[in-house]
């Protein structure tokens, strides 16, 4: 089974203009299966290989004389000294499109690209399958509540892998072997422990010294897991939007899983009838909903700005979009009944806000879209 990627047309278009590009993202996301089918007259070579990373250790000379262009190097944060070689061979080349890199360390290939290789690189980033992908090949359920506990990884649709088989073995054999090898851990089950807390906050503000209390770890310790995790493309934070607005506007960042199918999995949900009734499915589907918007963003090169709003009294916004000065407002509802009610937050910021509101729309668990006075009721199923 092939699933045309979105993020396909920007690379082909990029290539063009850049000498090289770099390809990020989770492992098992389909980046090297994307840049093997995308770029089949380019040479492969992965530095996961030990003989090959040693190679590019040890004699880069020879290594680039080999590989002297049009070469995917997959992997490429493992040999963080290559970035400098890069840096000569591409300035004095000038040709564009001569080196695609890929790898599923975040903080290590930014920094070696940030380091050496700025404005000679045009990064992507490759999510699992975003709800587009799905569709334009039918493997979208239209129930909110199964694709939630599916996840989005292409091998629980390329091999027909059931999900829970998939994530335990996805967290043993990558997260925790990533993690390990950037963190000094001496006890897994902390870490663990801390991997479960952090999937029962889901779609909440981020409470450091909580979270470290509960785990039995320090604040410094929690700040460090949480960083390693957004580098490993496991979480993410949204930020407040407090622009304009006064002190008593929440200052905290909520917290979200790139992959719903991973969230349920670390809580353990391995059937529908345990999310239907349970109090977590509004954060589980509204967890989904932003990861979505995130995953949409980056396939298709966006450089939208992405933030909630909530100030002390709890008014809340759950996702505001910014476009350059114009804004976007989403309200996310796990719920099929549509209700006057469910506007009334998006009413609120617009007369706060003093900042021009493109749209407001109301997202929610039902598969109708609606036109209603000044808000778009959106479908998850269109999203």
């Amino acid at each position: 089974m092939s699933v045309k990627r979105e993020i396909v047309n920007e690379m082909i278009f990029l290539k063009d203009k850049y000498p090289i590009l770099a390809l990020t993202g989770p492992r098992q996301s389909g980046k090297t299966t994307l840049l093997k089918e995308l770029f089949p007259n380019y040479t492969y070579v992965s530095l996961e290989n030990p003989d090959i990373r040693a190679f590019a250790q040890n004699d880069p000379n020879a290594f680039f004389k080999q590989y002297d262009k049009y070469c995917i190097i997959d992997e490429a944060q493992r040999v963080p000294e290559i970035f400098s070689y890069l840096q000569t061979i591409v300035d004095d080349s000038k040709i564009m499109g001569q080196y695609i890199l890929s790898g599923s360390q975040n903080f290590h290939l930014i920094k070696g690209i940030t380091q050496s290789l700025a404005g000679r690189v045009a990064l992507f980033k490759l999510f699992p399958f975003d709800f587009n992908e799905l569709k334009s090949e039918n493997l979208l359920s239209n129930d909110y509540i199964k694709a939630m506990i599916k996840g989005f990884y292409p091998a629980i649709f390329d091999r027909n892998i059931p999900p829970h088989t998939f994530y335990s073995n996805y967290l043993q054999t990558y997260v925790e072997r990533d993690i390990t090898e950037v963190l000094n851990i001496r006890d897994l089950r902390t870490f663990r422990t801390f991997l479960s807390l952090c999937a029962s906050r889901a779609g909440q503000l981020l409470n450091l010294n909580a979270l470290a209390n509960e785990c039995g770890i320090t604040q410094p310790t929690a700040k460090a897991w949480i960083s390693v995790l957004e580098s490993s493309y496991i979480v993410f934070l949204l930020q407040p939007y407090h622009k304009n607005f006064d002190k008593r506007v929440i200052k905290s960042p909520k917290l979200y899983f790139y992959d719903t199918g991973l969230l349920c999995s670390l809580l353990k949900i391995k059937e529908e009838n345990q999310i239907k009734f349970q109090s977590h499915k509004g954060h589980l589907f509204e967890n989904m909903i932003v990861a979505e918007t995130v995953k949409q963003k980056y396939h298709t090169n966006a450089l939208n700005d992405l933030w909630f709003f909530r100030d002390a009294a709890g008014h809340e916004v759950d996702l505001i979009v910014q476009k350059d000065d114009v804004l976007e407002l989403n309200e996310i509802k796990a719920t099929q009944t549509i209700s006057q009610d469910l506007f009334k937050e998006l009413s609120y910021f617009e007369n706060l806000s003093k900042e021009k509101i493109e749209v407001k729309k109301l997202i929610y668990a039902g598969n109708d879209n609606q036109k209603r006075t000044g808000v778009d009721v959106l479908s998850w199923y269109n999203l």
